[in-house]
């Protein structure tokens, strides 16, 4: 699922690909762009703005895209065969002589001046990996709706840029709070930790193949050995007076043992599965027709 991070990927390579090129070839398979031709023109760059891509080109134009759900760019070489999907699903096509660059499934695809990019992505709140990054217009864009879900809010690309459904389930998880409870209604000193755990979460898998959001080990409490069985009575004999059992030593608590981590999230996609941390079964529910996922232990809050 592309978000933040995974975007930003793309931007790199149809930068490294497209930028400083000449395109011989462009098609834009869109009704209100069909007609348009971009051939013998430079593209300048390729950059990310939270989850929206912008490739700027030669004549003071840029070609917006978005991935949402399942849009994709890919790169081919010159004689590579094209395998991101059939070729009704092709929005895009922009070739130099090195590289060929295909848009599939672009559910977002615009020309427009490189003046009005504004129009375009003005209205994103900070983007978690820009080079101008803030984190303090963040905290009061999410504190201006104190009522509003905290999941909810994290998706809200008005209050920051870069957070999908998959960094919503994980960072409500790590902050030990479910994604229904309002944002007004965290602990104090949460909602700043978690909007810096945001920027940290993107930046170290913005180079990584697979997104990770978990570490190598947790600590975890082993369950309770099982209560020795009961002492089968001995065969009646003369009343004695019973020698008085020894004292015994009150069970100490188990201390949490670090377990071994292979998984790459912590509740994401994992349904039923038990928590890395405590073992209950993760949850699935629905927030905003969005798959969402919580461990009913680990994190505290209303939930549906």
């Amino acid at each position: 699922m592309p978000e933040g991070d995974t975007v930003l990927q793309t931007a790199t390579r149809l930068h490294e690909a497209l930028a400083g090129q000449v395109l011989t070839r462009s098609d834009l398979r869109v009704p209100r762009f069909a007609t348009a031709d971009l051939s013998g023109r430079t593209v300048l760059d390729v950059t990310a703005r939270g989850k929206h891509l912008l490739t700027r080109i030669e004549g003071g134009l840029t070609l917006h895209s978005h991935l949402r759900m399942d849009g994709a760019w890919r790169v081919y070489a010159p004689d590579e065969r094209w395998r991101g999907g059939p070729g009704h699903q092709i929005r895009a096509i922009l070739a130099n002589a090195e590289h060929t660059a295909v848009g599939y499934r672009l559910p977002v695809l615009e020309l427009l001046r490189t003046s009005d990019e504004d129009r375009a992505v003005g209205h994103l709140g900070p983007d978690l990996l820009g080079p101008d990054w803030d984190p303090g217009p963040a905290l009061d864009r999410l504190l201006a709706a104190p009522e509003r879900p905290l999941g909810e809010a994290l998706l809200d690309q008005r209050n920051l840029a870069g957070i999908g459904n998959v960094y919503k389930c994980e960072l409500c998880f790590l902050a030990r709070v479910t994604p229904w409870l309002p944002v007004g209604a965290l602990p104090d000193g949460t909602l700043p930790r978690l909007v810096t755990l945001a920027e940290r979460l993107l930046n170290a898998n913005r180079d990584r193949p697979t997104r990770t959001t978990t570490i190598t080990s947790e600590l975890r409490t082993p369950p309770s050995p099982p209560s020795p069985p009961s002492a089968t009575p001995a065969p009646s004999a003369p009343a004695t007076t019973p020698a008085p059992a020894p004292a015994r030593s009150p069970a100490r608590p188990r201390a949490p043992q670090p377990v071994r981590v292979q998984e790459r999230l912590y509740v994401y996609g994992r349904a039923r599965r038990p928590c890395l941390r405590c073992g209950t079964p993760i949850r699935l529910a629905d927030q905003d027709d969005r798959p969402t996922y919580w461990c009913p232990r680990c994190q505290s809050g209303p939930t549906p």
